[in-house]
């Protein structure tokens, strides 16, 4: 049986229900994006629904505890088609008994679970710790990324937390949508193409109030006069900050400038 789902966390919880409703335990799941692929078989359409997902959800944290729980949502946001597929068969087993699955590392689909697990929360530490923001000129913060993985549901009570007296916006350009917080709420936004374009320009273009260029020459002398040229071990440091997380450091943009240079 293949179950067509909406590619989203509440759509497989939902797709999840819908298994144990109908007994169909040996399910492919593929997104409406790629149903074309499967021309034969039995199919089914997904619809999601936020009462049946929730109730999935609630029994996943009775089965096990509400981190683990959320780890599978956390898993998920890795976004690939695999670990959806191996975390909907995951709590089909979980639900048919198998509770303690999870601690089973000699399970390949648990392996991959955890791997998935890692690797989202190591993007999600980075981007916590590699996120600069540039004062616009109507005194707004903005940092454009373009996170391997989509970690923005993860980071907000931090940001939120930690600027708390600040408006801000953090936009992953690859997806094409952001966090934005104007003192009291966060919420979802999104922009069009035209907007996601200028938007691009100005993380290097957003009308930078001249101040912040100040505080960013400042930064970058401070960085530079603190750097130990005789203690420098440039592979122990990209294995710390791996170079694609560069362009967002005012401090390494220097580097990617003289990089960039020395090419042409």
């Amino acid at each position: 049986m293949v179950y067509i789902y909406d590619a989203t966390f509440k759509g497989l919880l939902t797709a999840t229900f819908t298994a144990f409703e109908y007994r169909e335990f040996m399910v492919k799941l593929i997104t409406n994006r790629g149903q074309q692929e499967q021309l034969f078989g039995s199919r089914r359409e997904i619809q999601s629904d936020s009462e049946k997902a929730a109730r999935v959800y609630r029994g996943l944290t009775k089965q096990l505890t509400p981190k683990i729980a959320a780890d599978f949502w956390r898993a998920f946001l890795c976004e690939n088609p695999k670990v959806s597929q191996t975390i909907f068969d995951l709590i089909i087993s979980i639900f048919r008994g198998a509770g303690d699955i999870l601690h089973n590392f000699g399970d390949e689909k648990v392996l991959q679970f955890n791997q998935a697990l890692q690797k989202v929360n190591r993007e999600r530490h980075r981007m916590k710790a590699f996120i600069r923001f540039q004062k616009s000129s109507n005194s707004h913060y903005v940092a454009v990324i373009e996170p391997d993985f989509n970690v923005l549901p993860l980071i907000i009570d931090f940001f939120r937390q930690r600027y708390a007296d600040q408006v801000w916006l953090i936009y992953d350009k690859k997806r094409r949508y952001g966090i934005y917080y104007n003192l009291q709420t966060v919420t979802e936004v999104t922009l069009d193409v035209q907007e996601t374009k200028t938007l691009q320009k100005s993380s290097e273009s957003i009308f930078v109030d001249p101040q912040d260029a100040n505080y960013e020459n400042l930064w970058c002398s401070y960085f530079e006069s603190t750097n130990i040229e005789a203690r420098k071990n440039l592979s122990l440091h990209i294995k710390h900050v791996p170079k694609r997380y560069w362009r967002y450091l005012p401090e390494k943009r220097k580097s990617l400038f003289i990089q960039g240079n020395n090419k042409t």
